[in-house]
C-alpha cells in the first residue's frame, strides 16, 4: 500500500499549530512550552496520522477494529483477548514504517543535527497528558536510541497502545480507542547531572500553595519507575513571595542512578556514596520552583496544576514533559465528604464579578483565602490541610460555600440559612445531621470560639485607627519615591517588602471588616422582640445618615458638594456645559476655580479608588477621573446636599418615633448606643476596604513601572500588556533567568481567553464541577419580585439596567438602578438613584451599607432580576418589605 506525500514529522511550532489530535498530548504540550519560551530539547513529533498510515500500510486495520469491538473492560482478562492483544503488538513490532514516513523522519532529524546523537523516543497519544486523563506510565518510551533503532522504538511506542494496561486504562475511563491515536515525540537526550519531577501543588495532600520537587542524580527514570527514594523539596508557592521559599526538605536514600548505556538504552547503577548528598542547591531549588510556577501560569492558566519532568545539565533546567494533575485529592471537612461542593459567586460578585486579569489572579486567591482562613485559625479552629475557599471558573472567582457554611456552623454555631442571608447569593444549604449547634461539649467549644471571635473583633475595632494609619504609612513610604530609579533586582525586593505589609494587613482584615456585625446583631435582637418581622425595616431606617464617617459614602457626599460648587463656579459651569466637554481637560480650568481646587483635594483623598478596584488592571481615579466628572456633570443642576441630608434626618426620625412609641424608655439608650456602634462598625469596615484599595494601588504602581520598563525593551508591545503577564514571569525577567521569549504569544492568547470568557454568562453556582444557573425569581400573584430588604423606604421610578458603572450616564436622577452587584466604585451612582435593586448581595454587603447610609431604598439578592425587569419599565421599590412591584 502506498502512502501519499504529506508532512508526518512536525517541529515544535508546527505541533502547536496542528493541535493535540495531530501531535498527541505530550507533543502538543512540549510545543507549547517551546512557544512560550521554556527550554526544551531539540526534536519534534511524528504525527498521529503517521500511526494511522502505519496501520494501513501493514494491513492491520481489521485486526484493530475487531479488538475495538470485542474487547471490553469486563472480558479483557480472558485468555483469548490477551492473546489477540499480544498478537497485534507482535505484528506491529514486525511491521514496517512506510518508506515515505521513514525517510521524512530521518531527513528532518538530520537537518536538526540530532540524527547521530542519542535520542529519546516517547509515546504521545491524542488523549494523553490532558485534563481528562494523564496516561502516566501507560505507554512506552525509549531512551538513548541511536540511528536505525529509532524505527524500532517508534514501533515499540505504537505497540504499547495495545498493551493490557493501556486498553484497561481506556476502558476504565470510557475513552474510545479511536480517540487515542498515537504520535511519537523524538528529542535529543540531555546530559543530565540531575533530573526529576516537579508538581505545582502537593499531589499527596491536595495543598495548592506548595510546589513539590522530586530530584535524583542522573536521569529521571529511576524516580518515574519508583526504583529509588529521591530528594523531596517542599516550597511555599504563595504569591506573597516573589520566589518560592524552601520550607521542608527530605534527603532521600538515592540508592542509585539511571544513566546511559554505551550499547544503547539505560542502566541502573548503585551509588551508595550519593545517598547523603543533596541533589540540588538551595539556589537551584528556588530557580526550579519559579520555573514550575511559570509552567502553571502558562499551560495551566492559574487553574490547572501541572506535573513537570525536568532535567538539569549543570547550568539550566530543561523541561521534557508537562501534563495536568488530573487527580488532586479533594480537601474538605469530614462531614462534607459525601456532599457535593457548592461553589458560589455570591458576595465575591460585589467586588469581583469580572474575569480577572492574569497578573492579579493568584494574588487575589491568596488574599481572599487568608482573610477567610484567619477568621477561623485566629479563634483556635482547625481547618483541613489543603482546604481552598476560592477557585476560578472561566476566569471568574467562586467561593466554596459548602466549606464556609460548615466552618461557620462547626466553629461558632451559625446555621447555614442564617449564613446565606448575610452572605448573599443563591446557593443551597449544606445538610446537617444535627441542627442544634450548642449541645454538649462540642457546643461549649463553639460558644467559646464565638466569644473569642467577639473579643478579637472588639480588639481590632479599638485598634483600627492605629492599624489603618500604620499600614497606610507603610504603603506610602514604599511608593512615595516611585520606582524608575530602582534596578531590576531591587524591584523584586520591593515586591517582597510590599507583600509582607499586605500579608500582615490581610490577616487582620476579617476582624476589622466584622466590626458592624456585633452591634447589628444586638440591634436586631432587641428590635425583633418588639417588631417581629418588621425589625429589619426599622434597623435599616435607624442606620441612615450617621456621623461615623463611612468613607465609601463620604466620597459620594463630596461629589454632591462638588456638583453644587461647580454650579456656582462660572468657569466650572461653562466647562461642564460645553458641547465639547472632555473630562480629561479639568486641569485646564483656571487656578482660581473653586471647583478645581476642591476636586484636586477630592482626588488627593479618594484617588486610590476605582471601579472594580480589586483588579489592578483598572485605572485609579487619580489616573483617570472621567467617571467622577461625568457623574458631577450629570448632577450639576440637581445636586442639593442639604435636601439629601434633610430626607435622611426625616427617615431616621420617623423610625425613632416608632421606637419611642413601642419600645420601653429604659431600652432607648441601649438602642442609641448600638446604632452608634453599628455605624462606627460600618465605618471601620469601609475604611478597611479603602486601605485594601491602597494596597492594590501599590501593586498597580509597580505593575505600571514594569509595563513601561518592558515596553521600552520591546519585551511587550504596550504598557497595558503587563496585566496579561504573571508575577512569576515578571520576576524571571527581572532576575535575568528569562529573556521574555514567547511572552508576546502568551499575552495574545490570554487576551483572547479573557474576551471569550467575558462573553460567557457566569453561572451563579457550580455543583462540584457542574455549572448551575439560578432560575429567575417568579413574579408573585401581586406582580412583584421578592428579595432581601437592606435599606428602608419606598420609591417609584423608571428602571435603568446598569451592568457596569461605565453605563451610569444613562441613569437620570430618581431612576431605579437595577444592577448585578455593586462595589465602592458604584457609590457615585447611588446619588442619582431613587432606589437600588441588585441580583446578589447580603445585609452587610457594600451596596447595602451605602444605601442605608444614604437613605435610599434597596432590595438585594433577587435571582435573575436583570433579565426579568426591562429597561424603561415603571417599578415601585419597597425597601421595608423587600419587594419590587412591576407596573409594566
Amino acid at each position: 500500500m502506498t502512502v501519499s506525500s504529506a508532512t508526518f514529522f512536525l517541529t515544535w511550532d508546527e505541533a502547536v499549530q496542528s493541535g493535540v489530535q495531530a501531535a498527541g498530548g505530550k507533543g502538543w504540550n512540549l510545543g507549547r512550552l517551546a512557544q512560550y519560551g521554556f527550554k526544551i530539547p531539540l526534536g519534534g513529533i511524528l504525527t498521529t496520522r503517521a500511526y494511522e498510515e502505519f496501520i494501513k500500510y501493514n494491513s492491520l486495520q481489521d485486526t484493530v477494529n475487531k479488538i475495538t469491538q470485542s474487547v471490553t473492560g469486563e472480558n479483557l482478562d480472558e485468555t483469548n483477548n490477551q492473546d489477540k492483544l499480544k498478537q497485534l503488538r507482535q505484528k506491529i513490532k514486525e511491521g514496517s514504517l512506510p518508506p515515505l514516513i521513514a525517510e521524512e523522519l530521518k531527513t528532518k532529524l538530520d537537518r536538526m543535527g540530532i540524527l547521530a546523537k542519542p535520542l529519546a523516543v516517547r509515546s504521545s497519544a491524542a488523549a494523553e497528558d490532558s485534563a481528562r486523563a494523564s496516561f502516566a506510565g501507560i505507554h512506552d518510551s525509549f531512551l538513548n536510541v541511536w540511528g536505525a533503532e529509532i524505527f524500532e522504538s517508534v514501533k515499540g511506542c505504537y505497540a504499547s497502545l495495545w498493551s493490557n494496561r493501556a486498553v484497561a486504562y481506556r476502558r476504565k475511563l470510557q475513552i474510545r480507542d479511536e480517540e487515542v491515536m498515537i504520535g511519537v515525540v523524538v528529542l535529543e537526550m540531555v546530559e543530565a547531572q540531575a533530573a526529576g519531577v516537579g508538581f505545582t501543588c502537593d499531589p499527596q495532600t491536595g495543598r495548592q500553595d506548595l510546589v513539590v520537587i522530586n530530584a535524583n542524580f542522573g536521569l529521571g527514570e529511576a524516580i518515574v519507575a519508583g526504583t529509588v527514594e529521591p530528594d523531596t523539596y517542599y516550597l511555599d508557592a504563595s504569591p506573597w513571595n516573589s520566589v518560592p521559599h524552601l520550607v521542608e526538605r527530605k534527603t532521600g536514600r538515592k540508592e542509585g542512578v539511571t544513566c546511559l548505556n554505551q550499547e544503547g538504552g539505560t542502566q541502573f547503577v548503585q551509588t551508595p556514596e550519593s545517598s547523603g548528598r543533596q541533589v540540588l542547591s538551595e539556589a537551584n531549588i528556588k530557580k526550579l520552583g519559579l520555573l514550575l510556577l511559570r509552567v502553571f501560569e502558562a499551560l495551566g492558566g492559574c487553574d490547572q496544576h501541572q506535573d513537570v519532568e525536568w532535567v538539569f545539565d549543570g547550568r539550566d533546567f530543561i523541561l521534557v514533559q508537562s501534563r495536568p494533575v488530573t487527580a488532586l485529592p479533594r480537601s474538605t471537612f469530614a462531614a462534607l465528604k459525601n456532599q457535593t461542593d457548592i461553589w458560589s459567586n455570591g458576595n465575591y460578585r460585589d467586588a469581583l464579578p469580572m474575569v480577572l486579569s492574569p497578573l492579579i489572579r493568584r494574588l487575589t486567591i491568596a488574599t481572599i483565602d487568608k482573610i477567610l482562613k484567619s477568621n477561623y485559625t485566629e479563634i483556635g479552629y482547625t481547618l483541613p490541610e489543603g482546604l481552598q475557599f476560592s477557585r476560578f471558573f472561566n476566569g471568574r472567582l467562586y467561593c466554596n460555600l459548602s466549606a464556609l457554611q460548615w466552618a461557620m456552623y462547626d466553629a461558632m454555631g451559625a446555621l447555614p440559612r442564617a449564613f446565606n442571608i448575610g452572605w448573599g447569593g443563591h446557593q443551597p444549604e449544606i445538610e446537617l445531621e444535627d441542627p442544634k449547634p450548642y449541645k454538649g461539649l462540642r457546643g461549649l467549644k463553639r460558644l467559646w470560639r464565638g466569644m473569642r471571635g467577639v473579643i478579637l473583633i472588639n480588639r481590632a475595632v479599638k485598634k483600627a485607627p492605629e492599624t489603618h494609619a500604620r499600614v497606610l504609612n507603610s504603603f506610602e513610604s514604599l511608593t512615595e519615591k516611585g520606582f524608575s530609579h530602582l534596578q531590576d533586582k531591587d524591584l523584586i525586593q520591593w515586591y517582597d517588602e510590599l507583600s509582607k505589609i499586605a500579608m500582615e494587613f490581610t490577616g487582620k482584615f476579617s476582624f476589622l471588616s466584622g466590626a458592624a456585625s456585633l452591634p447589628v446583631g444586638g440591634l436586631m435582637k432587641i428590635l425583633s422582640k418588639y417588631f417581629g418581622e418588621r425589625a429589619p425595616m426599622l434597623l435599616n431606617a435607624l442606620m441612615v445618615g450617621g456621623s461615623a464617617g463611612i468613607t465609601s459614602a463620604d466620597h459620594g457626599y463630596r461629589l454632591v458638594e462638588l456638583a453644587e460648587i461647580a454650579r456656582r463656579d462660572n468657569d466650572a459651569a461653562q466647562y461642564f456645559g460645553s458641547t465639547a466637554f472632555d473630562p480629561i481637560d479639568w486641569e485646564g480650568l483656571p487656578e482660581h476655580s473653586a471647583f478645581k481646587q476642591e476636586f484636586r483635594e477630592f482626588i488627593k483623598e479618594y484617588g486610590h479608588r476605582a471601579v472594580y478596584e480589586l483588579d489592578i488592571m483598572n485605572p485609579r481615579w487619580n489616573e483617570d477621573p472621567s467617571y467622577l466628572l461625568n457623574i458631577i456633570g450629570s448632577t450639576i443642576h440637581t445636586a442639593d446636599l442639604s435636601q439629601f441630608k434633610a430626607k435622611q434626618k426625616e427617615k431616621f426620625e420617623q423610625a425613632w418615633q416608632e421606637i419611642e412609641r413601642i419600645v420601653p424608655a429604659n431600652k432607648h439608650s441601649s438602642i442609641k448606643k448600638l446604632i452608634r456602634k453599628a455605624q462606627e462598625g460600618a465605618a471601620v469596615r469601609e475604611k478597611t476596604k479603602s486601605v485594601l484599595a491602597v494596597m492594590m494601588e501599590a501593586y498597580r504602581k509597580i505593575a505600571q513601572e514594569l509595563g513601561s520598563r518592558f515596553c521600552r525593551r520591546a519585551v511587550i508591545e504596550e504598557q497595558a500588556d503587563i496585566y496579561f503577564c504573571t508575577w512569576p514571569e515578571l520576576v524571571s525577567l527581572l532576575n535575568g533567568e528569562w529573556d521574555g521569549a514567547g511572552l508576546k504569544v502568551l499575552i495574545a492568547g490570554r487576551k483572547v481567553f479573557m474576551k471569550e470568557m467575558e462573553s460567557i454568562a457566569p453561572p451563579d453556582i457550580i455543583m462540584g464541577d457542574t455549572p448551575k444557573y439560578t432560575e429567575p425569581v417568579p413574579r408573585s400573584a401581586g406582580n412583584f419580585l421578592t428579595g432581601v430588604p437592606v435599606a428602608a423606604g419606598k420609591a417609584s421610578g423608571t428602571a435603568r439596567l446598569v451592568r457596569h458603572p461605565a453605563e451610569g450616564n444613562r441613569l437620570q436622577p430618581g431612576d431605579i438602578m437595577i444592577a448585578p452587584s455593586t462595589d465602592p466604585g458604584w457609590t457615585p451612582l447611588f446619588l442619582k438613584a431613587g432606589a437600588v435593586v441588585m441580583e446578589t448581595g447580603g445585609f452587610l454587603s457594600h451596596g447595602a451599607i451605602v444605601a442605608r447610609e444614604y437613605g435610599i431604598p434597596a432590595v438585594v439578592n433577587i435571582p435573575g432580576v436583570m433579565g426579568v425587569i426591562q429597561e424603561g419599565w415603571k417599578v415601585d421599590v419597597d425597601g421595608d418589605e423587600g419587594k419590587v412591584f412591576l407596573k409594566d
